[in-house]
């Protein structure tokens, strides 16, 4: 477990993939001034650094605040919460791209985060994206050429015409993710990042989405999925993290806290 010592444990006991322990996310603003002569500005700030920032000051925006967890091996993770939250912001930090103020993260194994191990590029063709996705995360030419196909047919991409031959960049955003989460899920993970992937398809794409990550947590794989789909969350998740604020508000079963977040979200559906 990366900057953790971990012991042997039992085949009984459920073994920890990624610990959060009062984790602080701050990011930091420098103050600016719109308008006219704002490029000016921006030249002297340049410039004269330290005199211009300790005149407009920095200002601090605390993303996520004192959040503790512990994920395990084999569980579907939902996180959700209104915009803002800090949802996206905490599973950066995750995997590994956003330095925490306080507390620690340690995570067993490699996080991958959707749309980042597997990043496209829109002038290439969909057919070379997924040779370089799959070879960015860590899978070989090999093990490429033998889920190829498997890929191209679970995003659904080419049912509409060859599509898989076009440039990324004439895809619809859709496509897009599909693509990437079919790329991504060609590979079993450690610990699997999605933040809003499945939001995108038709109904049949979200149940092959949803039997994938059933399939990924069954290979002892952990997934972390932020959406504001709830019925995304519900198909997928058996357990669910609410942030609000930046804050945890609420972590348990998918059921429970997503009635306690729509009852938040909706006066109406409070009881």
């Amino acid at each position: 477990m990366n900057d953790a010592t971990t012991g042997a444990g039992t085949a009984d006991e459920r073994i920890p993939t990624v610990i959060a322990d009062r984790v602080d996310i701050v990011y930091r603003v420098n103050g600016t001034t719109g308008g006219r002569g704002s490029a000016t500005a921006a030249l002297n700030r340049i410039v004269r650094r330290k005199k211009t920032e300790k005149a407009s000051g920095v200002r601090t925006v605390h993303a996520v605040r004192n959040v503790s967890f512990v994920a395990y091996k084999g569980e579907a993770i939902g996180l959700i919460g209104t915009n803002g939250s800090g949802k996206s912001t905490l599973l950066k930090a995750v995997a590994g791209l956003l330095p925490v103020e306080n507390g620690k993260i340690y995570t067993d194994g490699q996080p991958s985060l959707l749309g980042v191990n597997a990043a496209l590029m829109s002038d290439l063709t969909g057919e070379r994206n997924v040779h370089l996705g799959g070879l960015a995360m860590g899978m070989t030419r090999e093990q490429i050429k033998e889920r190829y196909q498997e890929i191209v047919d679970f995003s659904g991409i080419n049912e509409k015409g060859d599509f898989i031959s076009l440039p990324m960049r004439t895809y619809s955003s859709g496509m897009g993710s599909r693509l990437r989460f079919s790329i991504a899920a060609a590979k079993d993970h450690d610990v699997l990042l999605i933040d809003e992937a499945l939001a995108t398809g038709d109904a049949k794409f979200r149940q092959r989405s949803a039997d994938r990550i059933r399939a990924m947590r069954e290979h002892a794989g952990t997934v972390f999925l932020v959406s504001h789909s709830n019925s995304s969350i519900r198909e997928t998740c058996e357990r669910v993290l609410w942030l609000e604020r930046g804050e945890l508000r609420m972590d348990g079963p998918t059921e429970e806290v997503l009635k306690a977040y729509e009852a938040f979200t909706d006066p109406k559906k409070k009881r």
